[in-house]
């Protein structure tokens, strides 16, 4: 039986390695493109809770743009404490493109980040055309200056309603460099890029830091009113403009960067906990049923390879090392050594054991904390 199971696992690895839009690989990556021939009106919403740490690089990046069509900024201000505002409309604006909107209270049936996107949303329609586009990205990104020229660039070539990119992660702490290429990794397992771009998969997905929205294909979807209430907010977005018939691109970018640290454990735990539970449609049925499939995809290799016998061992450790390799370009985009690929498995039961504890806490009523907002009263 314990033979069979690992042959089990060694095909879930081929499968997952020759047959599930090549997850693993280093691409795509943007380049650096001009602004295309009459280029578009661009509209970027930022939403902001608490973030003047931050705040200043990130609109300071985004006012400094090398875009030559019409570029807005529209920082709203979702109830901060810490002076957020204030700190935005101190900065330098030469070119007169930020506008701060002091948020709204946050009514019943809205997560608290979409809420002041909708916000966004609606000062954003007033200052582009029908062709124009909405740039949403978060306010701890900083954008290299031909950032928005070459998102534009890549929707009017490819004819793409939402063009998405993973920015660059923080990977200088021992916590980051042992746990953030990993969610990269994880995160392109389950939304494998290629697939997000092919019309013949349902799969759907983007990335926060960076959407770049066509104005058509927000209308199409019933505006930010039609998510209103999701806490996966980007990949619930990259599933609605897809199942309109829109065409997506998610890729890795060489041109923003995260400057939020993730300075220990606890740091990322919360990150993974805040939504893991979410993404399995607070289901205990679904947990337990990732739960078996992970631990007999990464745990179960490492265990036999170290405690297994004769051909079992053998096996598990084919299938340790397949997995291993799979690893090793993002490694190389995170510019680490390859030996980081061994402790895998220990990386995917942190994983785990935090998606677990998502759980517990939204069956304790707990729920995860983020920005003062207690996700178990999000949508309430």
């Amino acid at each position: 039986m314990l033979f069979g199971t690992a042959l089990t696992s060694l095909g879930a690895w081929i499968y997952l390695s020759l047959f599930h839009g090549k997850f693993w690989q280093r691409g795509p990556i943007l380049p650096l493109r001009a602004t295309p021939s009459s280029a578009p009106e661009v509209a970027v919403v930022v939403p902001a809770r608490d973030e003047a740490e931050s705040l200043r690089d990130c609109l300071t990046s985004l006012l400094e743009q090398d875009y030559d069509g019409s570029l807005s900024v529209i920082l709203v201000d979702d109830e901060s404490t810490d002076g957020t505002g204030e700190i935005a409309r101190a900065l330098p604006d030469p070119h007169q493109r930020l506008t701060v909107i002091t948020g709204r209270k946050r009514p019943p049936g809205w997560s608290g980040k979409l809420w002041a996107v909708h916000q966004g949303e609606q000062e954003a329609l007033k200052r582009i055309g029908p062709y124009g586009y909405i740039l949403l990205t978060d306010a701890d990104i900083m954008h290299a200056p031909g950032h928005v020229a070459s998102l534009v660039a890549k929707a009017r070539e490819d004819d793409l309603d939402l063009v998405s990119e993973m920015v660059a992660l923080n990977c200088e702490s021992g916590a980051e460099r042992f746990l953030v290429p990993a969610f990269v990794y994880f995160f392109a397992m389950l939304y494998p890029f290629s697939k997000i771009a092919s019309e013949h998969s349902r799969i759907a997905g983007a990335a926060g830091g960076t959407i770049l929205l066509r104005r058509r294909a927000l209308e199409r979807i019933g505006g930010i009113s039609a998510l209103r209430g999701a806490l996966i907010d980007d990949c619930t977005l990259a599933a609605h403009v897809k199942r309109s018939g829109g065409r997506l691109y998610l890729g890795h970018s060489a041109l923003a960067w995260s400057v939020r640290p993730y300075r220990g454990m606890r740091d990322v735990w919360h990150m993974i906990a805040r939504t893991a539970y979410v993404q399995l449609r607070y289901s205990p049925i679904l947990l337990v049923m990732t739960i078996v499939g992970l631990a007999m995809i990464w745990l179960l290799p490492a265990y036999l390879t170290l405690f297994g016998k004769g051909r079992e061992r053998r096996v598990g450790f084919l299938t340790y090392l397949v997995s291993c390799l799979t690893f090793v370009p993002t490694l190389r985009r995170f510019g680490l050594p390859l030996w980081r690929a061994i402790p895998l498995p220990l990386v995917a039961a942190f994983y785990m054991a935090a998606t677990i504890g998502s759980a517990i806490d939204h069956h304790r009523g707990v729920g995860v904390r983020w920005k003062n907002r207690s996700y178990t009263d999000e949508t309430s």
